[in-house]
């Protein structure tokens, strides 16, 4: 890998790496409660459906980007990585139970699964293009 390609793969990644860390501020980050039903006593939370969509689409549009600029090989560990010490922070620190590591596994599988295959789905789409306008 010469010099210009290790530069761009670092400041891609981190770079990436920001972007997922204020995807999860933005969306789940600054929640810390959780919501009782008068009626039923059902406790749900701490976030609401809303927030969990914003984010996995704001998190699928940085990996799509992230694949489209970068390796799928550099996009998918950066994020899954960042995304999950990210949250597992937030969770260890809030949690009383110990089901944060649940929760934290649950993550990492998720993000890798996502990650992986939005990225890598971009980067196909773009080789894909880059070989029809070359031929």
């Amino acid at each position: 890998m010469n010099s210009t390609t290790w530069t761009r793969t670092l400041l891609g990644g981190l770079t990436l790496a920001a972007a997922t860390v204020g995807a999860w501020w933005a969306w789940l980050g600054w929640e810390t409660g959780y919501t009782v039903d008068p009626e039923t006593g059902a406790t749900s939370g701490p976030y609401a459906p809303w927030q969990v969509a914003g984010c996995v689409l704001t998190l699928a549009l940085i990996a799509a980007v992230g694949g489209w600029l970068l390796s799928p090989w550099v996009v998918a560990p950066v994020m899954t990585i960042t995304f999950t010490i990210a949250w597992a922070a937030h969770a260890a620190a809030t949690d009383d139970t110990g089901l944060w590591a649940v929760g934290a596994l649950l993550v990492l599988v998720g993000a890798a699964l996502g990650t992986t295959v939005v990225s890598g789905g971009a980067w196909l789409i773009r080789r894909g293009r880059t070989g029809r306008s070359a031929g």
